[in-house]
């Protein structure tokens, strides 16, 4: 299982940009191999967040539906997650708090690898990133 971060559908469905070729190719190697792909709420939110401050509503449908198309499921945050996310984000001071509520979703769900262009993955233990 391997969570999808909101970067992932945003670079497909963005300008050119060398990480949409590559978050292209390893969507499709992920589907070739049968991986169960998901994510959890707060991406949603992050697409909304970031697609209203470029002003940019126009494209938030599209790219809800491609992330919808591509994940078998959405996890919900919790109170639970929550205050995981809050132990995570103190332990681990570079990390944001919207990685670490991730990373608190995945720890959640056992889940081992995270699809996402995003390097403070890296530092976290029990986490692999894809790119």
């Amino acid at each position: 299982m391997i969570l999808i971060d909101s970067n992932v559908p945003m670079y497909l469905a963005g300008a050119p940009h060398p990480n949409k070729l590559k978050a292209r190719h390893q969507l499709e190697k992920l589907v070739y191999e049968q991986q169960r792909l998901v994510t959890d709420a707060e991406v949603f939110q992050e697409i909304l967040h970031r697609y209203v401050a470029l002003q940019r509503r126009d494209s938030i449908a599209s790219v809800f539906e491609l992330l919808r198309g591509l994940v078998d499921e959405v996890f919900s945050v919790d109170l639970v997650i929550m205050e995981k996310a809050r132990d995570i984000v103190l332990g681990y001071p570079r990390l944001s708090a919207r990685d670490a509520l991730h990373a608190a979703v995945m720890r959640q769900h056992g889940i081992a690898q995270i699809f996402s262009f995003d390097s403070d993955y890296d530092d976290l233990p029990g986490i692999s990133r894809l790119a």
